[in-house]
């Protein structure tokens, strides 16, 4: 018989505690130990431990630089225990100029680069050591200003926050993906912060607009320019949250683009890439030349050579719309507080509580000074006091077993008094350290006196701390990059003005192949066509003009006739272009500007005029167009001249032509239509007889009758013998005629 399970002393919870306790717990770690900043120094732990592990290495802005290995085995194995590519990779992103905008770290080596930020070698490899710009963060660290806690294994001690003398946090801003929440904090410039934070702490009432004054926006450390409207920014400063436009900046120099700076975090090479993929697509006729011409004075020097005549502002709009020269950045001011929990803030509140936690630092620092000095004088009394009773002191030091309770008895000494006069050496006794003693004492009375002064008076500690302020901004302030110019915004061009205007023939075989020819001279049907294949339609227009191809079913379809394969091949079928119905196929092809009319019908003898403009489709299905009756289909669309009287002819398959005014026909945007020629519903439903072409004759022209390999021409005056009223039956054509293929209405 098995044992039972003894449970005694063992704690029993539900598996949904259990997970929910334990999903809460390894949130708040993600939150507020990795991936959210803390607001007193904007460091997240791991960034925080990089650089004090640097300062204890000794790694100064003046020192030699040591192996990056060194630095990221001390941090892991002393306060940070995780994975040491995930270390380092925070420790490079610290070091590059294109990533911060004021650097914590130098490295020497490869650091990575704007086109690869990630590219940087090994840490065995590179070195490193604190930038100058570092001592804002460590200076005071030293100085009781901010609370210690024990590391992972309890060994040693590392500090909670860095005493930052200024809002690292919005200097070189943060990004963070914790669970449930996450922080996007854009880079600002120093001396526009230092700026607000003086005005602020002389007006602690102060509103967003009015901060505003003295910081336009963020400051990126790859300049570019700001192009969001100062509402936006307004908005985004006041909420804590948004999106703000980044651009590059250009200049001209002849007829030449040049690009000089990039919007934050875009790559070079992949902006040449996108550029360049345009170009071989035939999409930026406007762009003669594109090459790279950056070098290590100029780090971004990309020039886009254009054609003459070709409007840059449309240009460059046009490429801010479809490539990486402008994207958009989310804003999202969330970080932990004080107060330990993280929430949103905007302008204000940060400043106002990076202030909180700068009047505290430099509180515990004062306090900490004022109580260094207040122990060294009372151990100077008691050196002063052994100074004016030097023999009897050493007397007692002499004779006395334990002198220190006799020495404390007889002059009145503090413990921390005699030990101090029992550490003296004996050169320090001679009669002029009296003189030094009291020079000392004089002195850090009056350290005593104006450190007193300060933490008595609010006005005075405000004033130190923005003469600190300033002083700071001096040392590492510099001028903005990121030039803010509020733009409209950027319009894609219209695929139509992508493409070289060229005279093109647009040609469809029977088997629905397409090509573009080009001009307009050339003769389609004399074309070379796949085997068992032939001519069926064509159009003539320009090549920056949407080609349109109407199918049996009666739906149309629309592509850039730029686009369209050359004419010196056979084409490509367009149902690798377009997704028509199952069994329909592609009867004809219109091409010409949004005005241009056509012609539209089915061969139950119904059609329509229409508008190019109506017809136009950007899905791969088409766009319904033409009601075509069931067992049905369209027939090849005849283009309608501008601006003349027209005749429409239509003909049957038993060959009845009927020829009546244009007037007679509405112009749709859609639908069945209007009967053109009159075809027994029975002999249509069998099959017996149908409607096989149209066409639109101008006036004083001609029609052409196509009947397999003969032509026919009738005149103008030749075709009263077939006028008539829309909806007849028409005319029999002469024997021998009325296999007809096709009509054409020729000027």
């Amino acid at each position: 018989m098995q044992n039972s399970l003894n449970l005694e002393g063992v704690e029993q919870q539900s598996l949904k505690d259990y997970t929910e306790r334990a999903y809460l717990d390894y949130s708040m770690y993600v939150i507020l130990d990795r991936a959210l900043p803390q607001i007193g120094d904007g460091l997240k732990p791991v960034q925080r431990r990089i650089i004090y592990a640097m300062s204890e290495l000794g790694l100064s802005a003046s020192s030699k630089p040591k192996k990056s290995a060194r630095t990221v085995g001390d941090v892991i194995g002393k306060f940070h225990p995780h994975g040491d590519s995930a270390c380092y990779e925070a420790m490079v992103l610290m070091a590059q100029e294109f990533s911060y905008r004021y650097p914590i770290v130098i490295g020497q080596g490869n650091w990575g680069s704007t086109d690869d930020p990630k590219s940087f070698a090994a840490m065995r490899y590179t070195e490193s050591r604190l930038a100058g710009y570092a001592k804002s963060l460590l200076q005071e660290l030293g100085q009781g200003t901010v609370d210690w806690v024990p590391n992972f294994d309890g060994t040693m001690r590392e500090p909670v926050v860095l005493p930052a003398r200024l809002p690292n946090l919005l200097l070189n801003g943060t990004t963070g993906i914790a669970v449930g929440m996450s922080t996007d904090v854009p880079p600002h410039n120093l001396n526009e912060v230092a700026s607000a934070l003086v005005h602020l702490i002389d007006n602690p009432k102060a509103t967003v607009a009015q901060l505003m004054k003295h910081i336009k926006g963020p400051d990126f450390p790859t300049g570019g320019e700001l192009v969001s409207p100062a509402g936006d920014i307004k908005e985004i400063y006041t909420t804590g949250n948004g999106t703000l436009r980044l651009r590059a900046s250009y200049k001209m120099e002849g007829n030449d683009i040049v690009i000089t700076s990039l919007p934050h975090q875009v790559s070079g090479a992949k902006l040449q890439e996108q550029i360049a993929q345009q170009m071989r697509a035939k999409k930026l006729p406007q762009v003669e030349d594109l090459r790279d011409e950056s070098d290590h004075e100029e780090p971004t020097r990309l020039v886009i050579s254009r054609k003459r005549g070709v409007d840059v502002d449309q240009l460059m709009s046009h490429l801010f719309s479809t490539t990486s020269l402008e994207r958009t950045l989310r804003v999202n001011m969330n970080v932990i507080a004080l107060d330990g929990r993280p929430r949103m803030f905007n302008l204000v509140e940060m400043l106002k509580e990076w202030l909180k936690f700068r009047k505290s630092t430099v509180t515990n620092r004062l306090q900490h000074r004022l109580q260094i000095v207040n122990d060294r004088l009372h151990i100077l009394d008691g050196l002063l006091v052994a100074y004016l009773s030097i023999d009897e002191v050493i007397a007692i030091i002499r004779k006395e077993d334990k002198p220190k309770p006799v020495l404390m008895k007889r002059f009145k000494l503090s413990d921390i008094q005699a030990e101090a006069i029992l550490n003296l050496r004996l050169r320090y006794l001679a009669r002029l350290e009296e003189m030094k003693i009291r020079g000392e004492q004089d002195e850090l009375n009056e350290e005593r006196k104006s450190l007193d002064k300060i933490l008595g008076s609010a006005a005075r500690l405000k004033t130190l701390i923005k003469k600190e302020i300033l002083e700071d901004a001096e040392a590492y302030g510099d001028d903005r990059r990121t030039l803010i110019v509020e733009r409209e915004a950027a319009q894609a061009l219209d695929e139509t003005q992508l493409v070289a205007s060229e005279p093109v023939t647009v040609v469809l075989s029977k088997a629905g192949y397409a090509r573009a020819a080009k001009g307009h001279e050339i003769d389609p049907a004399s074309l070379s066509y796949r085997s068992g294949d032939s001519f069926l339609a064509s159009a003539q227009g320009r090549s920056n003009q949407l080609a349109m191809f109407i199918d049996s079913t009666g739906r149309v379809y629309s592509v850039l006739a730029g686009t369209l394969p050359s004419a010196r091949g056979q084409g490509e079928p367009l149902s690798s272009r377009f997704k028509p119905p199952d069994g329909a196929a592609f009867c004809g092809a219109m091409i010409g500007d949004n005005q241009r009319r056509y012609l539209l019908a089915s061969d139950a003898g119904y059609g329509f005029v229409a508008t190019l403009e109506d017809l136009v489709s950007r899905n791969k299905a088409g766009k319904s167009i033409l009601r075509v009756p069931a067992g049905g289909r369209a027939i090849v669309p005849a283009p309608v001249p501008a601006d003349t009287e027209c005749l429409i002819a239509a003909v049957s398959s038993i060959g009845r032509l009927l020829v009546f005014e244009m007037d007679e026909l509405p112009e749709l945007a859609k639908g069945k239509g209007n009967k053109l020629i009159n075809i027994p519903s029975k002999k249509y439903k069998d099959g017996a007889e149908s409607m096989v072409a149209a066409a639109v004759i101008p006036e004083d022209g001609h029609l052409q009758v196509h009947t397999g390999t003969r032509t026919i021409t009738l005149k103008w005056n030749d075709l009263d013998d077939y006028y008539g009223d829309r909806a007849l039956r028409g005319s029999l054509l002469p024997k021998g005629w009325r296999k007809v293929e096709r009509l054409e209405g020729i000027e």
